[in-house]
């Protein structure tokens, strides 16, 4: 029998050096079923809802949500994306709005979707979503609830966060609780790897957030700055693109007007690798009778020919539906 070759021999040396720590290195994406390596070649949905429940962190029950009934509801809408080759679903519903790892799980194995599922509290419109115990905790504290969900599981199952979900209420100065917020999802993403998107909307209330990422050593590549595309200034996105951040223009379930010219924009100015776009749609809403589910599919339908039709390469749409997303949330470490 022949030797083997020297280029494995090296490769069992490092393995046995770093152990585990060699593949913990290479980047990944965390989804509701595992983790496996960042593929640049699938497709990506990367701002989406399953299921949202408005009542308030107050009231709300997840135990009431029957979860045969809103899978049939939901179903269709996630099987038509099987038509356009879609690869990964990112659910943006944070806990106390509706999060629901189960049945995340439950339907990812029945789509074939990868599904993906985020830590993190959304503090957005005056706090209503956030538990009473925010107020007490600190910033490290509240992380460290975060960094738990990764390490261990989402309500003591096995299911593990792959993003950071916040929300913020735009403004400068942000409100007290919401620097916390920030605090804590910085020390989470130094932690784990993770990345983070801000529910934030107008730039007014990016700036003072990546101020605070800065102040504690986090990148703005680790930072998706959602729902950009209600801000009006387009000159706003070549300076939050310099700096470094994600630009998710996530209203496409709803506008697709208004996202073509800014995709345009960025495509002028050469942004468009600081892009994200999904459709911010769906979703069961456990307080109504009669369920409205937008669909998921307005890219696929309406806005990809549109940019064909203005001249957008087939690299340029690859690069919003798979590269970029792909980079957005994959996991790694920071030396």
């Amino acid at each position: 029998m022949s030797a083997p070759p020297k280029s494995l021999i090296l490769f069992l040396i490092a393995v046995m050096a770093f152990g585990g720590s060699f593949f913990a290195q290479q980047p990944y994406i965390q989804d509701v079923q595992g983790s496996h390596a960042v593929d640049f070649t699938q497709i990506w949905l990367s701002h989406e809802h399953i299921l949202v429940d408005f009542i308030g962190a107050d009231s709300i029950q997840p135990d009431s949500w029957n979860h045969d009934a809103i899978i049939a509801e939901v179903s269709p809408y996630l099987d038509e994306l099987t038509a356009f080759k879609v690869n990964y679903f990112v659910d943006a519903t944070p806990a106390y709005l509706g999060r629901d790892v189960l049945l995340l799980e439950k339907l990812a194995l029945k789509t074939g979707l990868r599904i993906i599922t985020n830590t993190g509290l959304y503090g957005a419109r005056n706090n209503k979503f956030l538990p009473k115990y925010v107020q007490e905790l600190s910033a490290e504290d509240l992380a460290q609830k975060w960094i738990n969900e990764f390490k261990f599981g989402i309500d003591g199952t096995s299911i593990k966060p792959g993003f950071i979900k916040i929300g913020i209420d735009t403004a400068d100065p942000l409100d007290t609780l919401h620097q916390k917020l920030v605090k804590a999802a910085a020390l989470s993403s130094l932690e784990t790897g993770l990345t983070i998107a801000s529910h934030t909307g107008k730039a007014i209330g990016l700036w003072p957030q990546l101020k605070i990422l800065k102040e504690m050593g986090v990148s703005p590549n680790s930072f998706i700055w959602v729902h950009a595309q209600a801000e009006d200034d387009n000159d706003t996105y070549l300076k939050a693109a310099a700096m470094g951040c994600w630009i998710s223009l996530d209203g496409l379930g709803w506008d697709v007007d208004r996202h073509l010219k800014k995709l345009l924009f960025a495509k002028e100015h050469g942004i468009l690798d600081r892009i994200l776009i999904s459709h911010d749609a769906g979703w069961y809403d456990p307080q109504k009778q009669q369920q409205t589910i937008t669909p998921y599919t307005n890219i696929y339908t309406k806005l990809l020919p549109q940019l064909r039709t203005q001249g957008f390469t087939e690299e340029e749409i690859n690069l919003l539906l798979s590269v970029n997303p792909a980079k957005a949330f994959s996991i790694e470490m920071e030396d």
